[in-house]
């Protein structure tokens, strides 16, 4: 079963592209959806995160307060680093066992979709890598709509990620998400190369 990465900063629109693969009848892991979901539903996780972070980290309900972990983390690249060293093998195992489910005769490959891919050197375990990139302040824009934080909050949340020229260096494919050329298209173009790499 061929693996294909889709990565990219935050507010690239990484997930519009994924919906675009699922359009297509391809099957789509959301690796980030999934550590939010593992710091509620993983002991281990759990643990490790009030130990590092302190009970604050959690409400008395057992939902993470995730206002507080994002202060944290992202005033803090040690705090940031740790944190996804706790999480990102967790997701990796869940991952694996994700793909193994589908069969390649009728499944030509499956697509993991997550923020970090090149950063934890993750992207190497996989066949291709796809990056969408997208000009900084259309992407500033995105983030402070879809998260209502300020400019502030997203230009940290920047910094603590490696530049958009850093991911498209280890890049198979590169998807222009800029709003004016079309996703349908790129996505399209990818497919076809995908599948008539044997």
């Amino acid at each position: 079963m061929k693996r294909i990465g889709v990565t990219g900063g935050i507010g690239s629109g990484k997930t519009s592209v994924c919906k675009l693969f699922e359009a297509l009848e391809i099957p789509v892991y959301y690796a980030d959806q999934k550590a939010k979901k593992l710091l509620i539903s993983n002991p281990s996780v759990k643990k490790s995160v009030k130990a590092l972070l302190g009970i604050e980290a959690y409400f008395k309900n057992g939902q993470p307060d995730r206002v507080f972990i994002a202060s944290k983390i992202f005033s803090d690249k040690s705090l940031l680093d740790q944190i996804n060293q706790i999480i990102h093998p967790v997701v990796q195992k869940d991952a694996e066992r994700w793909a193994e489910q589908f069969d390649k005769s009728i499944t030509p490959y499956v697509v993991k979709e997550a923020a970090l891919l090149v950063e934890n050197g993750s992207y190497r375990s996989l066949d291709a890598l796809i990056v969408v990139t997208s000009p900084e302040e259309v992407r500033i824009k995105r983030v402070m709509l879809r998260d209502n934080i300020s400019r502030e909050e997203v230009l940290k949340r920047f910094r603590n990620q490696l530049p958009e020229e850093e991911k498209t260096k280890v890049a198979d494919y590169i998807i222009i998400n800029d709003g004016n050329q079309a996703l349908i298209p790129q996505v399209w173009a990818i497919h076809q190369k995908i599948n008539k790499v044997k």
